[in-house]
């Protein structure tokens, strides 16, 4: 099975509409403004050489790269791109794609080389889009989408059972798809940090089941050994839930100004459950206090379709704000109820924040 990324994809789009930024540092993020309050979507190559990345605050991007072109977000853009790349791949031989996000997907497919196929998926999307991709070449999902990150950019690489552990071994942990920072750090605090350790952990006894539980810590054993799914699913997506998120120019420092906020938020978010037709089963609340402290407050609620109901829910979780510390950021996400296909498991599904 193959894993396919687009290289540097949404500031690749941005160069695509404006030739003249060819080899110069692009950052895209919020309204292009680094005078406001926003994040980084993304950075070309050349904008990275100056440490600039995705998630930095915007003006301290601009600060790192003072030459940097800095554009707005566009999405109906990069979503005409990505639909592109995606037909391409489901154009390819006997492909099955299961879609990852704008910028990736899973390709899978039966071959005997497995190279030559992803060389000549990566020149049928140049072909097509214009784009250039990356290719990870696995036995399983987690090997190939792991693998990608040494092919970068524009390259194949094979990652197998074989090789896992010559390659991956000595890297620490957080290197792993579906290990953050914080993750990472805890099992670190559990005497694993690298992957060779994790994949020869005993769930039980090395403390995995005691920190993360039954059904992660040996998930996270089995994530060090790359093992895992071994066939790419092409059923549509279905959303566990909907959010929406809202950095403020100027802090909200009142109850006035933060109830009217999250009335505005709850209601957006309402506007994407009531397309899908299922009812809400759980609330998070996400808050960011100036000047970049994050907390998040979760819920759950007795399945419901009553907007009056989830507001009374959310305004519950409001209490929990500490009063009298400015707000930056309010995020709300609603969990939906998962259709019966989905809950027994025939639908793949991905989380949000």
């Amino acid at each position: 099975m193959l894993h396919v990324d687009l290289d540097q994809f949404i500031a690749a789009v941005e160069v695509l509409r404006r030739p003249e930024l060819v080899g110069k540092p692009v950052i895209v993020g919020g309204r292009g403004d680094p005078t406001e309050r926003a994040v980084v979507s993304t950075a070309s190559y050349e904008a990275r050489e100056f440490g600039v990345g995705s998630g930095m605050p915007l003006r301290i991007a601009a600060r790192r790269a003072p030459d940097a072109i800095i554009l707005p977000v566009d999405h109906e853009a990069y979503n005409e791109a990505s639909a592109e790349v995606m037909a391409t791949l489901r154009a390819q031989p006997g492909a099955v794609v299961q879609v990852l996000g704008w910028d990736e997907a899973f390709v899978g497919v039966q071959t005997d080389d497995p190279e030559a196929y992803a060389h000549a998926l990566q020149r049928a999307v140049l072909e097509r889009t214009r784009l250039h991709c990356s290719v990870g070449i696995g036995d399983t999902l987690v090997r190939a989408k792991v693998a990608t990150g040494f092919g970068k950019p524009q390259g194949v690489f094979r990652l197998t059972a074989e090789n896992w552990l010559r390659v991956m071994g000595a890297r620490p942990t957080v290197d792993l798809w579906g290990v953050g920072s914080k993750i990472s750090r805890r099992l670190a605090a559990i005497g694993i940090s690298t992957v060779a350790q994790l994949a020869a952990a005993d769930p039980d006894a090395d403390g995995l089941v005691a920190e993360f539980g039954p059904r992660m810590g040996p998930w996270f054993a089995q994530l060090g050994r790359g093992d895992g799914a071994r066939v790419v699913d092409d059923a549509p997506w279905v959303a566990r839930g909907h959010s929406r998120e809202t950095t403020y120019q100027h802090d909200l420092t009142g109850a006035s100004q933060i109830d009217e906020a999250i009335r505005e938020l709850t209601a957006q978010v309402l506007a994407d459950v009531a397309a899908e037709g299922r009812p809400v089963v759980g609330l998070a609340l996400k808050v960011r206090y100036a000047p970049f402290i994050t907390k998040t407050f979760t819920k759950k609620v007795p399945e419901t379709f009553d907007r009056a109901e989830v507001l009374a829910r959310v305004m519950e979780l409001v209490e929990r704000i500490e009063p009298d510390r400015p707000v930056r950021l309010l995020g709300l996400r609603a969990e939906m109820r998962m259709p019966e296909e989905a809950r027994d498991g025939h639908t793949p599904t991905r989380s949000g924040w």
